[in-house]
């Protein structure tokens, strides 16, 4: 397997926090995202790539396992049984070896070397798959079951996963041969744009309309949540375009309990019209106060 640089891949180095591989991920996720880029025939393929990396140096376990093993971090556990059961062996000795060119070795032993190449075992073919979700699907945990070459696979959605995000499912690939590990299903989420929010990370964008009025002199409105709905308090003299925020009415952060994002709301103060001579008469007396 040629060994891929996650940290290059995301344009970060080795001391980047969770916080600059959140940004760094979330920039080239819009810039490298295949329906963005039609034209490119390795679109999918950096995408992908840039996908993995975040899978890997999000989770501070996987992260561990790949400064510490390089390409073959996935077979990190097999490896350190293995010396554990070495060092049992020993009666307790430490194990001491080369732990790059024993590790290296050990690998060997499970993939096959020079001298047994009719025996080597092989990672089997991955699958990648697509799921369709609403921007409404992923404000609560949820689980579904996919069809994936005929095999249904129940999994579980976390909430606040993005568009173009990828999860991967080990083991839920083709099968392994010559006895090798199966191979991994990687899931694209494909989230659909909502009529009436706007998605900016985890905070979310919407406008209401107002009467005049209200926005003169104050009152209440009710606006749409993901949810449910919400009853706002509107302040005498709002102007049209006033933006509030709703503080954690957003999208659910990814794997982040009890942290939310916010909705911003944009009011839109509508104007009277089809005025009676009545109110025509009122409007011009208030004018001449004013």
């Amino acid at each position: 397997m040629e060994f891929i640089d996650y940290y290059k891949v995301l344009g970060i180095d080795k001391a980047a926090s969770e916080e600059d591989i959140k940004k760094a991920y979330r920039k080239l996720a819009r810039k490298l995202h295949p329906d963005l880029n039609p034209n490119d025939k390795n679109a999918h393929k950096n995408f992908q790539q840039v996908n993995e990396a975040n899978e890997v140096l999000s989770d501070p376990e996987k992260r561990k396992k790949y400064d510490q093993y390089g390409k073959d971090w996935q077979h990190a556990d097999q490896f350190e049984q293995r010396t554990q059961q070495h060092s049992q062996y020993q009666g307790g000795q430490s194990y001491t070896g080369d732990t790059d060119s024993d590790f290296s070795s050990f690998f060997e032993s499970i993939f096959g070397g020079s001298q047994r190449t009719s025996q080597a075992k092989y990672k089997g073919q991955d699958y990648n798959a697509e799921l369709k979700l609403n921007l409404t699907d992923i404000v609560d945990v949820q689980k579904q079951t996919l069809t994936v070459n005929g095999k249904n696979i129940r999994i579980t959605i976390p909430a606040g996963v993005e568009n173009g995000q990828v999860i991967r499912l080990g083991g839920h690939g083709a099968p392994g041969v010559n006895g090798g590990p199966a191979g991994d299903l990687y899931i694209t989420f494909v989230i659909a744009p909502h009529p009436r929010f706007k998605r900016s990370g985890n905070d979310l964008y919407t406008t209401s309309t107002i009467d005049l009025y209200t926005a003169v002199l104050g009152g209440e409105t009710t606006i749409d949540t993901l949810k449910a709905k919400l009853k706002l308090k509107v302040n005498a003299g709002t102007q049209n375009g006033t933006k509030i925020r709703v503080k954690g009415k957003g999208i659910p952060v990814y794997k982040k309990e009890n942290e939310t994002g916010d909705l911003y709301v944009t009011y839109e103060v509508t104007i009277p019209t089809n005025l009676t001579e009545e109110q025509k008469k009122l409007f011009t007396e208030l004018s001449k106060l004013t």
